[in-house]
């Protein structure tokens, strides 16, 4: 009885364990192919200026409202929290590290995966039920390389730049509530910043950018190119469902990546 117990405890879990790793496995040769079509041929680069277009240029006045606010929020905060022990001159160090290795990767990244990767997943997704995705196999037009390499390859270089976008606006927003609302010394604040960033942090804060990148476009491209089997629903019930679950699940995994990082880089 013990041991009919015990089986019936462990094959549930190994059933789960399996299935996850083979749901990896998938999932990184999925991402294999995306990155290596990226340099099948001169057409790519048409359909990745594109891509490059809506993922990066359609999202600056997002970043840009997002960076704002949330170094105008980090430069009050962290002005109460160090004149509380005479250290308000070092609010532009606060709020300098705190973007650049932390806020400003994550949180690009998260906006991003709600504004364009939701559109990936859904665009894909709507391509597999309506056969669009079996034509292009049936007109010896490889899906991927037209789909999902392009996307790869704006991500790639997107993602970087939108948080190096985010880093400069959210700085200009803790200068403008520290300095100019609450009244901290313009000087030794951007002294401060000057001082407290090299480039290991900004390398570090790219590093992040990159890989955040990759995970989400791999994560969508990868939810709506297998809707019909993911979801398992065949029309507009499964892209909804594959789209919330490709968002859900890029949240998920860029924060359990960035602690990764974040340990390994510092």
């Amino acid at each position: 009885m013990a041991e009919k117990a015990q089986s019936a405890v462990v094959s549930p879990a190994g059933l789960v364990i399996g299935r996850t790793l083979d749901e990896l496995g998938n999932l990184f040769l999925f991402f294999l192919e995306s990155v290596a079509l990226i340099f099948a041929g001169w057409g790519q680069l048409a359909k990745t200026v594109r891509q490059i277009y809506f993922i990066g240029v359609q999202s600056v006045s997002v970043i840009a409202l997002i960076g704002l606010f949330t170094g105008m929020v980090m430069g009050m905060q962290l002005y109460y929290a160090l004149s509380t022990f005479g250290a308000d001159g070092f609010l532009g160090t606060g709020v300098a590290l705190s973007m650049v290795r932390e806020l400003a990767p994550v949180l690009s990244a998260i906006m991003l995966t709600g504004r364009a990767g939701s559109a990936m997943t859904a665009e894909i997704g709507v391509m597999r039920i309506s056969e669009q995705i079996d034509a292009l196999t049936i007109m010896d037009i490889n899906p991927k390389r037209y789909l999902v390499a392009p996307k790869m390859a704006a991500c790639l270089l997107s993602f970087p730049i939108l948080t190096t976008f985010f880093n400069l606006i959210a700085m200009w927003g803790g200068w403008l509530t520290g300095v100019k609302l609450l009244g901290a010394n313009e000087g030794v604040y951007w002294a401060r910043v000057q001082d407290a960033l090299d480039w290991g942090d900004i390398e570090g804060g790219l590093i992040k950018a990159v890989v955040f990148g990759v995970l989400v476009c791999t994560i969508c491209c990868y939810e709506g190119y297998f809707t019909h089997i993911r979801s398992g629903h065949a029309g507009p019930e499964g892209v909804s469902q594959s789209t919330t679950s490709a968002v859900v699940k890029s949240c998920v995994v860029i924060l359990a990546a960035d602690y990764v990082l974040t340990s390994l880089l510092w």
